[in-house]
């Protein structure tokens, strides 16, 4: 199997690319701070996780927050970036935008780059000053669904419930993602839910749109998390091991359900197949996965296009306890969305999961190793956004 060091490629033929600091803010159940305190707590703790100050700090990427962001944030946090990226593509915006900064970073334009979120969703949610329901609008191509009230988990729904007519794939197997999720997350100490679950639990629960009941379904939190990528000068000062960026590649897809070609491919097929190639790996070489799991079918549907099994396949690769801590490809090993945390777009917090794998800092209970007892070598983050509409994936390598 290819490592790291051997397959590795500096990002658009420059410099290479380091992830040097990952943090969480508190997160799960935070009543009591702003969305802009959870950016300034995880991006302190990013920073003081990479040893760097924050005068180092040149380029700022953020979305999801303020009228201007990420101007706003830089504010906030006392930063005067000289690069900056807010793009804004669902779930998917943090990968994308790490292939941004990656791509920046290698060719010059930046020296240290800091990707940084935070959410009270939850916690607004509760106090009256958000509702449940997420509006995309009602203007330009989404006009033309809105008014049939095309809710955005019903186009989820949609979509499984396409893959369940064409392959086979079960409703038990569907469950079988959330019931491994959860285990997964019984080891994370930041988990929102660590309680163990059955598929029968999945299935019983109350329905939210067919297939989907609510263990299908994501859960609502608060948190916030930040990454810093830097040049690889910058390495030899770092307070913890670099992990590298190998490859990463983006693609959107559609915005209306009718300009989707096939409820059963989504955007990661193209993602995914350009991150690995420009990685120099293969899927087969891929020691554990973190995926997007706003739903159950997301995961698995990820999965094929991906490349870790056939197209239609997903439902029997799930199976048999594959996607657990210690099984043939661990998936979301800090308990993804379904478990640990989903404060809105929650791409970013996949990176952090990976590098701590990688690292060797994710725990005892939760820390994936390979057969011989080894830690990782190379991990894969891919996000999607919206219904299927984006996709960003990055391949990781242990420095």
């Amino acid at each position: 199997m290819p490592s790291a060091s051997s397959t590795h490629r500096s990002m658009g033929g420059g410099r290479r690319v380091a992830v040097a600091g990952v943090a969480l803010s508190d997160v799960g159940r935070v009543d009591s701070a702003t969305p802009y305190a959870l950016h300034a707590q995880a991006a302190r703790r990013a920073l003081a996780d990479a040893g760097i100050d924050r005068s180092r700090v040149d380029g700022l990427a953020s979305a999801g927050l303020g009228t201007l962001a990420p101007v706003e944030i830089a504010d906030y946090l006392g930063l005067r970036p000289a690069w900056v990226d807010s793009t804004s593509v669902g779930g998917a915006t943090w990968e994308v935008m790490a292939a941004h900064a990656a791509d920046a970073i290698a060719q010059g334009h930046a020296e240290a780059v800091l990707l940084v979120y935070g959410s009270t969703a939850r916690a607004d949610l509760k106090a009256g000053r958000r509702t449940a329901d997420l509006s995309f609008g009602a203007r330009g191509p989404l006009q033309f669904e809105v008014p049939y009230g095309h809710t955005l988990i019903a186009k989820y729904a949609m979509a499984a419930r396409r893959h369940m007519h064409q392959y086979g794939t079960t409703p038990e197997q569907l469950a079988q993602v959330a019931v491994q999720a959860r285990a997964n997350a019984a080891g994370n100490p930041d988990a929102m839910y660590r309680e163990p679950i059955t598929v029968d639990d999945v299935l019983s629960g109350p329905l939210v749109a067919d297939p989907f009941t609510k263990l299908h379904c994501c859960i609502r939190s608060d948190g916030g998390c930040a990454v810093l990528l830097v040049a690889e000068d910058l390495v030899p000062g770092l307070a913890a091991r670099p992990v590298w960026i190998l490859g990463a590649g983006t693609a959107v897809s559609h915005t209306t359900m009718s300009e989707w070609e096939d409820f059963t491919v989504s955007p990661a097929a193209v993602s995914g197949r350009a991150a690995f190639a420009r990685a120099g790996v293969t899927p087969n070489d891929i020691d554990l996965a973190e995926l997007y799991d706003a739903f159950t079918y997301m995961t698995l549907v990820t999965l094929e296009d991906l490349g870790f099994c056939a197209k239609g396949e997903g439902g029997g690769f799930v199976e048999g306890g594959r996607l657990l801590r210690d099984g043939a490809l661990p998936v979301n090993t800090d308990g993804g969305g379904l478990s640990a945390c989903h404060p809105g777009m929650r791409g970013l917090f996949l990176l952090v999961e990976a590098v701590r794998q990688l690292r060797g800092e994710a725990g005892e209970e939760r820390q994936v190793r390979r057969r011989d007892g080894s830690l990782p070598e190379l991990a894969v983050a891919s996000g999607t956004g919206g219904w299927f509409c984006s996709s960003g994936t990055l391949v990781l390598g242990r420095g």
